[in-house]
């Protein structure tokens, strides 16, 4: 078999960009063997790989500005890089794109305690925010699953939530401010250490938009005060249905936990012999946690209580100690590394109406039963923020394109009763193609046009976010007009 030719243009065309990012960053920032830059190939979205050109990782956002400034000087695509947790392929490279890691750049700058605010550089961890204020009573509120790893970069593109989300909100609710690098390497600032910045809502725009407009560098975050304690109640069902129709009637009655997580048999049964957290073997499981002062918390466990009697629940625990809760917790948080101990799956994410919980996970299995797939269903059932996880075998041939087709019906489905494709993962390469099916042709063109204004070239994150066509074709007609 012969050994394809090395293009030269190609290879004269990195080993200029290499030279000129080293110029301008330490030695050691810039990866560009291509053995070493196989730690870049893909993200948690493992199903697909593609190792970049280069990668750097630079510690300033003025070094981030100097990349960018190069990039787009040489036409060189790239891709904004958190921790690499994204499961949509929010960080996949292209062959030809300068990989743009932020892991080094994860000092706090500033804590005002006063106005309960904490600026911090955004390759931080998410977790190691509330680690630098918890001493002094305070916590950074959105927890996503991977909070321990996640970085506040990728929170930002992807408006991350977690289980906490149903009454503290996602990331654009605690988000005050930024500073960004737009791709020919202006550093802008937008919002900051005040409740609401005047003018267009432009901080609303770039939480959320997966690194398509620019590469955020630093986040004035909302710290909030500690609340006096909180307990969390787990609850079984012989049901799924039964537990939607619970997490629904919770709703309905005008009750706000902190947080109600679901959990059905695959998954409770994976996770608790991976974290041992002492649940009991049921068909689905609620986690509802709430909190205040002891007269608060009690108050509002009868209530929830009441409402679970009605659906005849085959358990109703309430956590009787903080060990027990945080084991509780630790079970939940556990639950999609326990599941990849037994099997690839595909984690999904698509959110609903909470009031439709019961028709979308009756659907679910009955496609479970049409594809030959199994799923497990774990996810934040107070927002109605789903993360069905189809299993698959990814050494079966035609297992992961099946896998994709059930998950392309899952989401359509959350669309189909008003909900949408995305709650906190964002879109990436997942759920591009399936854009259409929320969003007519216009509002796709809207879409597209704020990017132009932000990025002309179209170089940041290529190929994520809207459908693939529409995409590179606006991509085209850039490069002509150059």
């Amino acid at each position: 078999m012969e050994m394809p030719v090395p293009n030269p243009a190609i290879i004269a065309r990195k080993a200029r960009v290499v030279e000129r990012l080293q110029g301008v960053l330490p030695t050691d920032a810039v990866i560009f063997d291509e053995h070493e830059t196989r730690a870049y190939e893909c993200d948690a979205l493992t199903a697909y790989k593609c190792p970049p050109m280069v990668a750097v990782l630079p510690s300033t956002t003025q070094e981030v500005s100097d990349v960018l400034r190069i990039c787009f000087e040489e036409g060189v695509p790239v891709v904004p890089r958190g921790s690499g947790t994204s499961l949509a392929g929010g960080a996949l490279p292209t062959a030809d794109s300068v990989i743009l890691g932020v892991a080094r750049m994860n000092d706090v700058i500033e804590t005002d305690y006063e106005n309960r605010i904490i600026r911090v550089q955004t390759g931080r961890t998410n977790l190691s925010v509330t680690g630098a204020v918890e001493e002094n009573g305070f916590f950074y509120a959105p927890d996503p699953s991977s909070q321990l790893a996640c970085a506040i970069a990728g929170n930002i593109a992807m408006n991350s939530g977690g289980a906490h989300c149903l009454k503290y909100g996602v990331t654009t609710n605690n988000l005050m401010g930024v500073k960004m690098v737009l791709m020919d390497g202006e550093i802008v600032d937008v919002g900051g250490g005040h409740l609401d910045a005047g003018g267009l809502d432009l901080l609303g725009l770039i939480c959320g938009s997966e690194g398509q407009l620019g590469v955020v560098t630093e986040a004035t975050l909302r710290i909030l005060h500690k609340p006096e304690g909180a307990r969390p109640v787990l609850i079984g069902f012989d049901d799924n249905e039964v537990a939607g129709a619970c997490v629904s009637d919770i709703i309905k009655a005008g009750v706000l936990p902190v947080a109600i997580e679901f959990m059905d048999r695959p998954c409770i049964e994976a996770t608790e012999a991976f974290a041992k957290a002492g649940y009991p073997m049921c068909e689905a499981l609620l986690i509802v946690e709430v909190e205040g002062s002891d007269a608060e918390i009690d108050h509002q466990l009868a209530l929830i209580s009441e409402i679970a009697q009605r659906h005849n629940p085959v358990e109703l625990r309430q956590s009787k100690s903080a060990e027990e809760s945080a084991k509780i917790w630790l079970g939940r948080k556990s639950a999609f590394g326990a599941m990849g101990q037994i099997n690839d799956y595909m984690c999904l994410d698509g959110t609903i109406p909470v009031s439709s919980l019961p028709y979308v996970l009756k659907r679910i299995g009955e496609m479970s039963d049409h594809y030959g797939l199994k799923v497990g269903n774990v996810f934040h059932a107070g927002d109605g923020n789903m993360h069905p996880l189809i299993l698959f075998d990814a050494n079966k041939p035609g297992d992961l394109e099946l896998c994709e087709e059930f998950g392309a019906e899952v989401l359509k489905l959350c669309v189909e009763v008003g909900g949408c494709l995305t709650g906190e993962h964002g879109v990436g390469i997942e759920k591009r193609d399936l854009m259409h099916v929320q969003y007519a042709a216009d509002d796709l063109n809207a879409q597209m046009g704020v990017k132009d204004v932000f990025d002309p070239a179209w170089l940041l994150n290529p190929a994520k976010v809207f459908p693939l066509d529409a995409s590179e074709s606006r991509r085209t007609i850039k490069l002509a007009a150059e």
